[in-house]
């Protein structure tokens, strides 16, 4: 199933009472380049106060793995705030940090609730997206003659071939869409001399 996810990294800021709220979004795979990236802001920010962010993996509609960190803010006033937004947003595989450079003026913890709320508003409002559309791949082998047949059906599904090994018989390693693989597996059947398999 498709769904909205970063195409580009982005970032705003916004003061509050003196502080400034920093929020950068972009696209992760998993947890652990989220992780990595973190810590990338953080040697890009050493002197701010915090560093608080959420992440969002998966289907936003499902997501696989979701989490969250206040970075020494009261529990509940950073992370949670910001993991609203990219749950109101709608947008998957994504991580969002709130880098905050505290201005000396106490929030409170409804302040700097709101605050994060904001920042994370801000920078999701400029983020550009894109379609995820997921991916098989495919193993195809059959007779030379069929090789363009083969791509045709291919790219009629929206797919395209990444290798072709032309030794006897013929095999194309194809990647399709996982909505088409019905249709293009029904198309092969009707080709002779030809077998398939996922990969």
């Amino acid at each position: 199933m498709s769904y909205p996810i970063p195409q580009a990294p982005a970032q705003a800021e916004i003061e509050i009472k003196k502080s400034r709220f920093i929020g950068l979004a972009k696209h992760i795979a998993s947890r652990e380049a989220g992780m990595q990236w973190l810590a990338e802001v953080k040697a890009t920010y050493p002197d701010a106060r915090h560093h608080c962010w959420a992440y969002l993996l998966g289907n936003p509609t499902c997501a696989t793995n979701a989490g969250m960190g206040d970075d020494g803010e009261p529990s509940g006033t950073a992370g949670k705030p910001i993991l609203n937004v990219l749950q109101h947003k709608g947008i998957g595989d994504i991580m969002l940090i709130v880098v905050r450079y505290f201005g000396g003026i106490k929030l409170g913890a409804g302040g700097l609730t709101r605050a994060y709320g904001q920042a994370a508003q801000a920078v999701m409002s400029i983020l550009p997206i894109q379609t995820f559309i997921p991916m098989k791949n495919l193993v195809i082998r059959c007779d030379y003659a069929q090789e363009q047949s083969v791509r045709h059906w291919v790219a009629l599904a929206q797919g395209s071939v990444l290798t072709v090994d032309y030794q006897a018989p013929l095999s194309m390693l194809v990647s399709i869409p996982e909505t088409e693989l019905n249709a293009l597996t029904q198309h092969l059947q009707a080709l002779a001399n030809l077998c398939w398999k996922e990969t």
